[in-house]
């Protein structure tokens, strides 16, 4: 990975006209990976998770923050935007060198914080909108759990979800309202079967001038 310099003052490096990033937002468990992958087939998106670049920089030799990111993920904490914000920008550039026609990206997970929000639109591209998947913690929870019996990831366990549950009401929450103020979000109700929520999910992309692709 790059070394993280300030970028004080830069234009952002993609603009609207060649790319369309889409932020997917919802508690852990609200089933975004799952309608990602939806999209990815039904939309010719490319879809990134800012989790799993995180989770595979940390486990990738070499990584000068690899163990830093395994603390924060661990503790349940945000990791630190330049981090994350250089991993999704470095992503895309590779995405958009196999690509001859707009590009599409799906930005699952983030931002988790308004100044994440802030500093992407800032240096990388501003944002077409954002998907929300609402979902009470009840159920994001038994999601989880169940998950966790076979996912293998470290923090699909009762401690560390629900330190997500907190870090994402108090920090990821503020984020919804602030795009919500320039109608920048599409909030969908995600307890019903993944087959309904897609059928929501695409009336909410052509309302937005999405097409599927042929």
């Amino acid at each position: 990975m790059p070394a993280i310099t300030s970028d004080s003052g830069r234009n952002p490096t993609f603009s609207p006209d060649d790319v369309d990033v889409i932020f997917v937002l919802g508690g852990p468990g609200a089933g975004k990976g799952t309608q990602c992958a939806n999209l990815v087939k039904g939309y010719g998106f490319c879809h990134l998770s800012a989790g799993d670049l995180l989770r595979a920089e940390q486990d990738r030799e070499g990584s000068e923050v690899g163990a830093m990111i395994k603390d924060y993920i661990r503790n349940g904490e945000i990791v630190p935007m330049e981090v994350t914000i250089k991993l999704l920008e470095n992503a895309m550039n590779d995405d958009m060198k196999k690509t001859h026609s707009k590009s599409r990206f799906l930005i699952d997970g983030f931002p988790r914080k308004l100044d994440q929000a802030y500093e992407f639109e800032r240096t990388v591209c501003p944002s077409k909108f954002t998907l929300f998947f609402d979902c009470p913690e009840e159920t994001m929870q038994e999601r989880l759990l169940n998950r966790g019996k076979t996912s293998g990831r470290s923090d699909d366990n009762i401690e560390s979800i629900k330190k997500r549950f907190k870090t994402f009401v108090e920090t990821s929450m503020p984020v919804v309202q602030y795009f919500e103020k320039d109608d920048k979000v599409e909030k969908i109700l995600a307890t019903s079967s993944p087959e309904k929520v897609y059928g929501i999910v695409q009336e909410r992309m052509s309302k937005r001038g999405i097409q599927a692709k042929a």
